[in-house]
């Protein structure tokens, strides 16, 4: 059957058409292949390796010594330190002074309603005249033989009693005020005029302001305070002074620890300086323990999985990755000291390690 020439030219336009469609769809398909998240030709590294082979890099394990320096951080509080109160009970009748003024040593700080105490006093001294009238006639009476050695015994007695009680009364009435037991600052006023204050209740918190009582109080775990002995050099730095440190030793070690946290408490006596410390300062304080020692050393990129002072290696035994648990004594910027099954010389892997589990192959990088 014979066809037109307009029928042929169109079965030729299709034709070139589709060829198109296919020519496009083979380019895009291409381009797909090879962007970002399509698969690039990797260089042939002249023999097989399995698809989950990782390239690693490696560092060799060395010796190294080491300082074991501890370090601590804390407050700064005052050694004299104290919560000021009155020995008698009572109502509170005037203060002085207020939270953060400077007072001096031997300064009124607060005093009570005399009115109890001083009603105390006279009641004991009455006792003590009626007892020593008691004495006397009973002396008189001894001597005439009309009393006996028992009844003298006796009133002496009740003398005694009542002249100690007169000695009480007038040492209470003496407590009945708050004197600064140095010079230093009111940190904090806890209670105010008028209100009834039971003996011992404490009415202000002191600090002695002298250079040489501060120290930076801080807890220390079980582990690091069998660490630490008294006399211990240290150097402090503190949030308030960025770049200055101050020196500084340990002077008491608590022998028991915190029942609410279970740290044993340190004092680091922090020396005078030209700067003027404040109680609650924050600090931090680099403590010498005085341990030296040896130990191999590996870069910290070679640690991972790390807790506490556990942490794990991988070892690179020639296409394969050995992991190793270690212990880390020492930790720097670049360094850490350890202890583990490892041997100087052994090559620890630094890079690709995230990638690694025990027994993963390897193969190094160019």
């Amino acid at each position: 059957m014979e066809t037109s020439p307009k029928t042929n030219l169109k079965a030729v336009r299709r034709a070139v058409i589709v060829a198109g469609l296919l020519f496009v769809g083979t380019g895009v398909a291409s381009l797909i292949g090879c962007g970002p998240n399509g698969p690039t030709p990797s260089k042939s590294t002249g023999r097989d390796t399995p698809k989950d082979t990782v390239v690693v890099q490696v560092a060799p394990v060395t010796k190294r010594d080491f300082k074991s320096d501890l370090i601590v951080s804390g407050v700064v509080s005052s050694e004299t330190e104290a919560r000021l109160s009155f020995k008698t009970g009572g109502i509170i009748e005037s203060m002085t002074v207020r939270d953060g003024d400077q007072v001096r040593k031997g300064q009124l700080l607060a005093t009570l309603n005399p009115t109890e105490i001083n009603a105390q006093v006279e009641q004991a001294k009455e006792g003590l005249e009626k007892t020593q009238r008691d004495l006397e006639r009973t002396k008189d009476l001894f001597a005439e033989s009309v009393a006996t050695q028992e009844q003298l015994d006796d009133a002496t007695t009740a003398w005694n009693v009542a002249r100690q009680t007169v000695e009480i009364a007038r040492f209470n009435q003496s407590r009945s005020e708050i004197i600064a037991p140095a010079s230093g600052v009111v940190l904090r006023k806890l209670m105010n005029e008028g209100e009834l204050a039971g003996p011992g209740m404490p009415v202000f918190l002191f600090a002695g302001d002298q250079a040489r009582d501060w120290v930076l109080r801080c807890g220390v775990s079980d582990r690091n305070w069998a660490r630490l002995a008294k006399g211990d050099k240290a150097t402090v730095v503190f949030d308030a002074f960025p770049g200055e440190k101050f020196q500084g030793v340990v002077s008491r070690i608590s022998q028991g620890s915190d029942p609410a946290s279970g740290l044993y408490q340190v004092e680091v006596k922090v020396f005078p300086s030209t700067r003027v410390l404040a109680a609650g300062l924050f600090g931090t304080g680099t403590i010498e323990t005085g341990e030296n020692g040896g130990g191999l050393a590996v870069p910290v990129d070679a640690l991972v999985e790390g807790t506490g002072d556990q942490a794990k290696v991988f070892v690179a035994h020639k296409t394969m990755a050995a992991a190793v648990d270690v212990q880390v004594l020492e930790l720097t910027d670049t360094f850490a000291v350890i202890r583990g099954n490892l041997s100087v010389g052994d090559s620890v892997i630094v890079r690709g390690s995230a990638y690694l589990r025990d027994g993963s192959p390897i193969r190094m990088a160019n």
